[in-house]
């Protein structure tokens, strides 16, 4: 994202503060269009996590990544352990 556009090479004759001004304008035009596009309503209502919302958060999360490794070391038990027993016993192998 550029902040100083530059329209062309030729000497600019305004003075200090009418770029100053220029460039404050196009900083409070950016920071005003904040929140007006497609994520502007979760923008607006996001706000930082209490320390209680962000641990049962964390526990869940945490808890979740366990039972889905849980349940591949399952699956990789099944496929290198019980399969081929039940392949022996049926005499495929």
């Amino acid at each position: 994202m550029k902040l100083f556009k530059r329209k062309s090479k030729v000497p600019d004759d305004r003075s200090l503060m009418e770029k100053a001004w220029d460039l404050q304008q196009n900083l409070e035009s950016r920071q005003n269009r904040v929140g007006k596009g497609k994520y502007g309503r979760v923008l607006k209502m996001a706000r930082k996590p209490t320390n209680e919302e962000f641990s049962k958060t964390s526990k869940i999360t945490g808890a979740g990544i366990i039972l889905v490794g849980g349940l591949g070391f399952l699956i990789f038990l099944i496929a290198t352990v019980v399969a081929p027993w039940i392949a022996e016993a049926l005499g495929l192998l």
